[in-house]
């Protein structure tokens, strides 16, 4: 399965496109849609297309290391809740979460409660919630019970994102 035209929609809402290389906030090296590897150093800049494509290929290989994890039925847009986390917090964290095992017990329901949990960043060491993680997850819920056959324009991702964060 490959992520759904509203999970690409919420990712780049989310990740924002940045055509020079830059530090995130753990001190590593990112350029485009959120982009990381070897390749990327101080310096780097990117084209949009360089980044579009870079995105695209993240989402397959993220994709593919999903796919064998899942053991339910989802739909499109569920699947995409849960690539669009592991997007951002690592395929592996993903791979032992409860949002995960949950889905796979068909506890759909349970799910935006359990991505919701990963709200949190290292701030001088200290686990602290994030408002901007927090909107994030609840984007990511919402895509998760968004029906696969929701056309465009999809919901506002900025707004759940920011009322989210303000609560």
């Amino acid at each position: 399965m490959n992520c759904s035209p509203a999970g690409v929609d919420l990712i780049k809402s989310m990740e924002a496109c940045r055509l020079g290389a830059y530090q995130d906030q753990g001190g590593i090296w990112t350029i485009g849609w959120g982009h990381t590897g070897p390749e990327v150093t101080g310096g780097l800049v990117w084209t949009q297309d360089q980044a579009d494509a870079a995105l695209d290929a993240d989402l397959a290989g993220r994709a593919a290391q999903l796919s064998p994890l899942v053991t339910a039925a989802l739909g499109a847009n569920q699947f995409s809740a849960l690539l669009s986390l592991g997007y951002n917090i690592g395929m592996a964290a993903l791979g032992g979460s409860s949002a995960l095992r949950l889905a796979n017990a068909g506890s759909f329901d349970a799910v935006p409660a359990a991505i919701a949990m990963w709200n949190k960043s290292r701030v001088n060491g200290v686990l602290q919630v994030n408002p901007g993680l927090v909107g994030r997850r609840a984007a990511e819920g919402a895509l998760w019970t968004l029906a696969d056959d929701a056309p465009p324009p999809f919901p506002n991702w900025n707004a759940i994102r920011a009322a989210a964060a303000a609560s």
